[in-house]
């Protein structure tokens, strides 16, 4: 006799012996990440005509990883993405996948003329859920935001009220 009961929402063969304790645990999580990174160089080869699409399109990996977009924008050479991220999902490989995946979308649809691809890096940063809708504003104005600082200067602010260590020679 099988002893075993699916989980909800298990997938794949995933299943837990009946226990005896008439509670279990479930995973509860709020990730409230701020992602950054730029296009190869820092080149400004992303047009503001083409951005929609590709924002648009960031949204569906981010969905297809069960993870919750609030927010994509970015400038011409680069951009922000405000998300909650699923507990299965590990940051390094998210950014991955968004990164080779866009890519390949930019060059299959010619969608920028010149883009050449992303940088290596990314930057990361959790913000408490409180705090969403100020971050969600700060990435609908990189614009504006722009017109005053620049995407290193940006960063520099970042990193720094954030408390991660850098080394100038390191940001591009």
């Amino acid at each position: 006799m099988n002893n075993s009961r699916s989980l909800p929402g298990a997938t794949n063969g995933y299943r837990v012996a009946k226990s005896s304790k008439p509670n279990t645990m479930s995973t509860f999580t709020q990730i409230l990440y701020q992602i950054v990174f730029s296009t190869k160089h820092r080149e400004r080869t992303l047009s503001e005509d083409g951005r929609p699409q590709l924002f648009k399109y960031i949204q569906g990996v981010l969905k297809k990883q069960n993870c919750h977009p609030y927010c994509i924008n970015g400038v011409a050479d680069h951009l922000h993405i405000a998300t909650h991220i699923h507990p299965s999902v590990a940051l390094a490989d998210l950014v991955k996948d968004i990164k080779l995946s866009s890519r390949d979308h930019i060059k299959n649809t010619h969608l920028f003329k010149d883009f050449i691809g992303w940088q290596d890096g990314y930057a990361a940063f959790t913000y408490r859920y409180q705090d969403k809708d100020q971050l969600i504003n700060y990435i609908k104005r990189q614009e504006e935001h722009h017109q005053e600082h620049s995407f290193r200067e940006e960063l520099k602010s970042l990193l720094n009220e954030h408390g991660v260590a850098f080394k100038e020679e390191y940001l591009l």
